[in-house]
Protein backbone atom coordinates (compact mmCIF):
# COMPACT_ATOMS: atom_id res chain seq x y z
CA UNK A 1 0.00 0.00 0.00
CA UNK A 2 1.07 3.61 -0.51
CA UNK A 3 0.61 6.43 1.98
CA UNK A 4 -1.67 8.41 -0.34
CA UNK A 5 -3.87 5.41 -1.08
CA UNK A 6 -4.18 4.59 2.60
CA UNK A 7 -5.03 8.19 3.55
CA UNK A 8 -7.76 8.29 0.90
CA UNK A 9 -9.34 5.12 2.33
CA UNK A 10 -9.06 6.41 5.88
CA UNK A 11 -10.67 9.70 4.87
CA UNK A 12 -13.67 7.81 3.51
CA UNK A 13 -14.04 5.93 6.81
CA UNK A 14 -13.86 8.94 9.16
CA UNK A 15 -15.69 11.54 7.07
CA UNK A 16 -19.14 11.00 8.64
CA UNK A 17 -18.60 12.83 11.93
CA UNK A 18 -17.90 16.42 10.90
CA UNK A 19 -19.53 19.22 12.93
CA UNK A 20 -20.04 22.62 11.37
CA UNK A 21 -17.07 24.07 13.26
CA UNK A 22 -14.69 22.12 11.00
CA UNK A 23 -13.92 24.23 7.92
CA UNK A 24 -10.99 22.28 6.43
CA UNK A 25 -10.36 18.63 7.28
CA UNK A 26 -8.30 15.74 5.95
CA UNK A 27 -6.46 16.42 2.71
CA UNK A 28 -4.74 19.73 3.46
CA UNK A 29 -1.60 20.59 5.41
CA UNK A 30 -3.59 21.43 8.54
CA UNK A 31 -7.17 21.43 9.78
CA UNK A 32 -9.17 24.64 10.19
CA UNK A 33 -12.09 25.09 12.54
CA UNK A 34 -14.11 27.97 13.94
CA UNK A 35 -13.91 28.04 17.75
CA UNK A 36 -17.00 29.10 19.64
CA UNK A 37 -16.77 32.67 20.90
CA UNK A 38 -18.64 31.82 24.10
CA UNK A 39 -16.64 28.73 25.09
CA UNK A 40 -13.15 27.84 26.26
CA UNK A 41 -11.13 25.39 24.18
CA UNK A 42 -9.60 22.37 25.91
CA UNK A 43 -7.04 20.03 24.36
CA UNK A 44 -5.71 16.60 25.31
CA UNK A 45 -3.33 14.03 23.83
CA UNK A 46 -3.04 10.36 24.62
CA UNK A 47 -1.20 7.50 22.93
CA UNK A 48 -1.61 3.73 22.74
CA UNK A 49 1.41 1.59 21.91
CA UNK A 50 1.35 -2.07 21.00
CA UNK A 51 2.52 -4.39 23.80
CA UNK A 52 2.36 -1.50 26.27
CA UNK A 53 -1.33 -0.56 26.18
CA UNK A 54 -2.76 -3.36 24.04
CA UNK A 55 -1.92 -6.59 22.28
CA UNK A 56 -3.49 -7.75 19.05
CA UNK A 57 -4.11 -11.14 20.64
CA UNK A 58 -6.38 -9.58 23.27
CA UNK A 59 -8.61 -7.41 21.07
CA UNK A 60 -9.62 -6.73 17.50
CA UNK A 61 -8.33 -3.85 15.41
CA UNK A 62 -11.69 -2.07 15.76
CA UNK A 63 -11.50 -2.46 19.54
CA UNK A 64 -8.01 -0.96 19.59
CA UNK A 65 -9.27 2.05 17.63
CA UNK A 66 -12.29 2.48 19.88
CA UNK A 67 -10.15 2.27 23.00
CA UNK A 68 -7.60 4.77 21.66
CA UNK A 69 -10.29 7.38 21.06
CA UNK A 70 -12.21 6.55 24.25
CA UNK A 71 -9.21 7.28 26.47
CA UNK A 72 -8.93 10.77 24.97
CA UNK A 73 -12.67 11.45 25.06
CA UNK A 74 -12.66 10.52 28.74
CA UNK A 75 -10.17 13.32 29.42
CA UNK A 76 -12.46 15.74 27.60
CA UNK A 77 -15.41 14.49 29.68
CA UNK A 78 -13.42 15.08 32.87
CA UNK A 79 -13.18 18.78 32.04
CA UNK A 80 -16.93 19.04 31.51
CA UNK A 81 -16.36 19.65 27.81
CA UNK A 82 -17.77 18.33 24.56
CA UNK A 83 -15.38 17.09 21.85
CA UNK A 84 -15.09 19.04 18.61
CA UNK A 85 -12.31 17.50 16.53
CA UNK A 86 -9.46 15.03 16.72
CA UNK A 87 -6.22 14.39 14.88
CA UNK A 88 -4.53 10.98 14.73
CA UNK A 89 -0.85 10.16 14.37
CA UNK A 90 -0.68 6.49 13.35
CA UNK A 91 2.55 4.53 13.54
CA UNK A 92 2.44 1.53 11.20
CA UNK A 93 4.26 -1.30 12.95
CA UNK A 94 5.19 -4.75 11.67
CA UNK A 95 2.15 -6.85 10.86
CA UNK A 96 -0.20 -3.86 10.60
CA UNK A 97 -1.48 -4.54 7.11
CA UNK A 98 -4.04 -2.45 5.29
CA UNK A 99 -7.01 -4.52 6.49
CA UNK A 100 -5.97 -4.15 10.15
CA UNK A 101 -5.45 -0.40 9.83
CA UNK A 102 -8.80 0.15 8.13
CA UNK A 103 -10.61 -1.89 10.79
CA UNK A 104 -8.83 0.14 13.48
CA UNK A 105 -10.06 3.38 11.92
CA UNK A 106 -13.57 1.94 11.65
CA UNK A 107 -13.51 1.51 15.42
CA UNK A 108 -12.34 5.09 15.82
CA UNK A 109 -14.91 6.42 13.36
CA UNK A 110 -17.87 4.64 14.95
CA UNK A 111 -17.15 6.16 18.37
CA UNK A 112 -16.27 9.56 16.88
CA UNK A 113 -19.62 9.68 15.08
CA UNK A 114 -21.53 8.91 18.27
CA UNK A 115 -19.50 11.52 20.16
CA UNK A 116 -19.96 14.08 17.35
CA UNK A 117 -16.20 14.49 17.13
CA UNK A 118 -14.74 15.18 13.68
CA UNK A 119 -11.55 13.40 12.65
CA UNK A 120 -9.78 16.40 11.18
CA UNK A 121 -6.44 14.97 10.07
CA UNK A 122 -3.22 13.49 11.38
CA UNK A 123 -0.14 11.66 10.15
CA UNK A 124 0.93 8.21 8.96
CA UNK A 125 4.48 7.03 9.77
CA UNK A 126 6.40 3.78 9.83
CA UNK A 127 7.16 2.65 13.40
CA UNK A 128 8.78 -0.28 15.25
CA UNK A 129 5.37 -1.11 16.79
CA UNK A 130 1.79 -0.01 16.20
CA UNK A 131 1.26 3.39 17.80
CA UNK A 132 -1.91 5.48 17.86
CA UNK A 133 -1.54 9.00 19.22
CA UNK A 134 -4.74 11.06 19.26
CA UNK A 135 -5.18 14.74 20.06
CA UNK A 136 -8.69 16.05 20.74
CA UNK A 137 -9.93 19.63 20.94
CA UNK A 138 -13.07 20.22 22.95
CA UNK A 139 -15.16 23.15 24.11
CA UNK A 140 -16.75 24.08 27.42
CA UNK A 141 -18.48 27.12 28.86
CA UNK A 142 -16.09 29.02 31.09
CA UNK A 143 -18.50 28.69 34.02
CA UNK A 144 -18.65 24.90 33.61
CA UNK A 145 -14.94 24.14 33.27
CA UNK A 146 -13.82 21.63 35.90
CA UNK A 147 -10.24 20.86 36.94
CA UNK A 148 -8.55 18.72 39.59
CA UNK A 149 -7.64 21.69 41.75
CA UNK A 150 -10.86 22.79 43.47
CA UNK A 151 -11.74 20.01 45.95
CA UNK A 152 -12.32 21.30 49.50
CA UNK A 153 -12.08 19.48 52.84
CA UNK A 154 -15.47 18.03 53.71
CA UNK A 155 -16.50 17.45 50.10
CA UNK A 156 -18.10 14.16 49.22
CA UNK A 157 -16.06 12.12 46.73
CA UNK A 158 -17.97 9.95 44.26
CA UNK A 159 -17.65 8.06 40.99
CA UNK A 160 -20.10 7.73 38.10
CA UNK A 161 -20.01 3.93 38.14
CA UNK A 162 -18.53 0.86 39.81
CA UNK A 163 -14.89 0.04 39.21
CA UNK A 164 -12.80 -2.99 38.35
CA UNK A 165 -14.68 -4.21 35.28
CA UNK A 166 -11.88 -3.36 32.87
CA UNK A 167 -9.32 -5.11 35.06
CA UNK A 168 -11.59 -8.14 35.12
CA UNK A 169 -11.72 -8.00 31.32
CA UNK A 170 -7.94 -7.94 31.14
CA UNK A 171 -7.86 -11.04 33.30
CA UNK A 172 -10.25 -12.86 30.95
CA UNK A 173 -8.63 -11.65 27.72
CA UNK A 174 -4.98 -12.19 28.66
CA UNK A 175 -4.37 -13.93 31.97
CA UNK A 176 -7.20 -16.46 32.30
CA UNK A 177 -8.89 -17.07 28.93
CA UNK A 178 -10.46 -20.21 30.42
CA UNK A 179 -12.85 -17.86 32.25
CA UNK A 180 -14.40 -16.58 29.00
CA UNK A 181 -17.57 -18.63 29.50
CA UNK A 182 -18.03 -17.65 33.15
CA UNK A 183 -20.80 -15.35 34.38
CA UNK A 184 -19.74 -11.73 33.99
CA UNK A 185 -17.01 -12.43 31.44
CA UNK A 186 -18.82 -10.84 28.50
CA UNK A 187 -19.49 -7.67 30.50
CA UNK A 188 -15.87 -7.55 31.65
CA UNK A 189 -14.54 -7.98 28.13
CA UNK A 190 -16.75 -5.14 26.87
CA UNK A 191 -15.46 -2.87 29.63
CA UNK A 192 -11.87 -3.75 28.73
CA UNK A 193 -12.12 -3.62 24.94
CA UNK A 194 -14.73 -0.94 24.27
CA UNK A 195 -15.04 1.36 27.31
CA UNK A 196 -17.58 4.17 27.13
CA UNK A 197 -16.31 7.68 27.93
CA UNK A 198 -18.76 9.52 30.19
CA UNK A 199 -19.24 12.55 27.96
CA UNK A 200 -22.89 13.24 28.75
CA UNK A 201 -22.30 12.67 32.45
CA UNK A 202 -19.30 14.98 32.42
CA UNK A 203 -21.22 17.85 30.84
CA UNK A 204 -24.17 17.31 33.18
CA UNK A 205 -22.02 17.28 36.29
CA UNK A 206 -19.99 20.26 35.12
CA UNK A 207 -23.15 22.36 34.90
CA UNK A 208 -23.57 22.11 38.69
CA UNK A 209 -21.80 24.64 40.88
CA UNK A 210 -21.81 22.03 43.64
CA UNK A 211 -19.41 19.85 41.65
CA UNK A 212 -16.07 21.37 42.52
CA UNK A 213 -13.43 19.09 40.95
CA UNK A 214 -13.45 16.28 38.43
CA UNK A 215 -11.12 13.85 36.65
CA UNK A 216 -11.37 10.39 35.09
CA UNK A 217 -10.28 7.06 36.56
CA UNK A 218 -7.96 5.97 33.78
CA UNK A 219 -5.10 4.89 36.07
CA UNK A 220 -7.00 3.45 39.03
CA UNK A 221 -8.85 4.99 41.98
CA UNK A 222 -5.86 4.77 44.34
CA UNK A 223 -3.68 6.69 41.90
CA UNK A 224 -6.22 9.12 40.47
CA UNK A 225 -7.79 10.16 43.78
CA UNK A 226 -4.30 10.79 45.17
CA UNK A 227 -3.62 13.04 42.16
CA UNK A 228 -6.91 14.88 42.64
CA UNK A 229 -6.12 15.44 46.30
CA UNK A 230 -2.58 16.69 45.61
CA UNK A 231 -3.82 19.11 42.96
CA UNK A 232 -6.29 20.52 45.51
CA UNK A 233 -3.74 20.62 48.38
CA UNK A 234 -6.02 18.28 50.30
CA UNK A 235 -6.31 14.64 51.28
CA UNK A 236 -9.01 11.99 51.07
CA UNK A 237 -10.48 9.15 53.06
CA UNK A 238 -11.90 6.21 51.11
CA UNK A 239 -14.89 4.81 52.99
CA UNK A 240 -16.07 2.34 50.37
CA UNK A 241 -14.80 1.07 47.02
CA UNK A 242 -17.65 0.51 44.52
CA UNK A 243 -16.84 -2.82 42.83
CA UNK A 244 -18.37 -3.90 39.52
CA UNK A 245 -20.41 -7.10 39.78
CA UNK A 246 -18.44 -8.80 37.01
CA UNK A 247 -15.24 -8.14 38.96
CA UNK A 248 -16.79 -9.66 42.10
CA UNK A 249 -17.79 -12.74 40.12
CA UNK A 250 -14.50 -13.25 38.28
CA UNK A 251 -11.83 -12.24 40.79
CA UNK A 252 -12.10 -15.37 42.99
CA UNK A 253 -11.89 -17.58 39.89
CA UNK A 254 -8.71 -15.74 38.87
CA UNK A 255 -7.18 -15.98 42.33
CA UNK A 256 -7.46 -12.22 42.76
CA UNK A 257 -9.14 -9.69 45.04
CA UNK A 258 -12.05 -7.81 43.47
CA UNK A 259 -11.58 -4.72 45.66
CA UNK A 260 -7.93 -4.51 44.63
CA UNK A 261 -9.03 -4.63 40.99
CA UNK A 262 -11.44 -1.77 41.64
CA UNK A 263 -8.94 0.26 43.65
CA UNK A 264 -5.88 -0.19 41.45
CA UNK A 265 -6.99 -1.65 38.10
CA UNK A 266 -7.69 1.50 36.12
CA UNK A 267 -9.06 1.99 32.60
CA UNK A 268 -12.67 2.04 33.80
CA UNK A 269 -13.00 5.64 32.51
CA UNK A 270 -15.61 6.54 35.08
CA UNK A 271 -15.53 10.11 36.36
CA UNK A 272 -14.25 10.93 39.84
CA UNK A 273 -15.93 13.99 41.35
CA UNK A 274 -15.74 16.16 44.43
CA UNK A 275 -19.16 17.51 45.47
CA UNK A 276 -20.18 19.98 48.17
CA UNK A 277 -21.40 17.63 50.91
CA UNK A 278 -24.63 19.51 51.62
CA UNK A 279 -25.70 19.08 48.00
CA UNK A 280 -24.60 15.49 47.35
CA UNK A 281 -27.84 13.69 48.18
CA UNK A 282 -29.89 15.95 45.92
CA UNK A 283 -27.33 15.84 43.11
CA UNK A 284 -27.08 12.04 43.32
CA UNK A 285 -30.87 11.74 43.09
CA UNK A 286 -30.96 13.93 40.00
CA UNK A 287 -28.05 12.00 38.49
CA UNK A 288 -29.92 8.72 38.95
CA UNK A 289 -33.06 10.18 37.40
CA UNK A 290 -31.08 11.48 34.42
CA UNK A 291 -28.83 8.49 33.72
CA UNK A 292 -30.63 5.55 35.30
CA UNK A 293 -27.77 4.57 37.59
CA UNK A 294 -26.39 5.88 40.88
CA UNK A 295 -23.65 8.37 41.58
CA UNK A 296 -21.61 6.27 43.98
CA UNK A 297 -20.12 7.75 47.14
CA UNK A 298 -16.48 6.79 47.72
CA UNK A 299 -15.44 8.91 50.67
CA UNK A 300 -14.67 12.40 51.88
CA UNK A 301 -12.03 15.05 51.27
CA UNK A 302 -9.85 15.97 54.24
CA UNK A 303 -7.63 18.86 55.25
CA UNK A 304 -4.87 16.40 56.12
CA UNK A 305 -2.99 15.41 52.98
CA UNK A 306 -2.60 11.83 51.84
CA UNK A 307 -4.95 8.99 50.99
CA UNK A 308 -6.34 6.79 53.78
CA UNK A 309 -8.88 4.07 54.53
CA UNK A 310 -11.73 4.97 56.89
CA UNK A 311 -9.83 3.36 59.75
CA UNK A 312 -6.85 5.64 59.15
CA UNK A 313 -4.52 3.19 57.39
CA UNK A 314 -2.65 4.82 54.50
CA UNK A 315 -3.41 3.76 50.93
CA UNK A 316 -0.56 3.42 48.45
CA UNK A 317 -1.05 4.62 44.89
CA UNK A 318 -0.84 1.25 43.15
CA UNK A 319 -2.55 2.04 39.86
CA UNK A 320 -0.98 2.40 36.43
CA UNK A 321 2.27 4.33 36.15
CA UNK A 322 3.89 4.55 32.70
CA UNK A 323 7.38 4.76 34.17
CA UNK A 324 7.08 2.13 36.89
Amino acid sequence: MTEDDLIAKLQAIVSHAAPGALLVGIGDDAAVWQPSRSHRSVITTDALIEDVHFTRAAMSAADVGHRALASNLSDIAAMGAKPVLATIAFGVGPGADEAWILDCYRGIAALAERAKCAIAGGDIVRAPAIMISITIVGEVRASNLKTRAAMLPGDTIAVTGPLGASRAGLAVAVEHPELASEAGAAEALRAFRTPEPRLAEGRWLAASRNVRAMMDTSDGLSTDLARLARASNAGATIETVPVAECARALAPRAGADAQAWALDGGEDYELLVSVASRAFSHLAGRFHARFGRPLLRVGVATAETGLRHAGGAPIASAGWDHLR
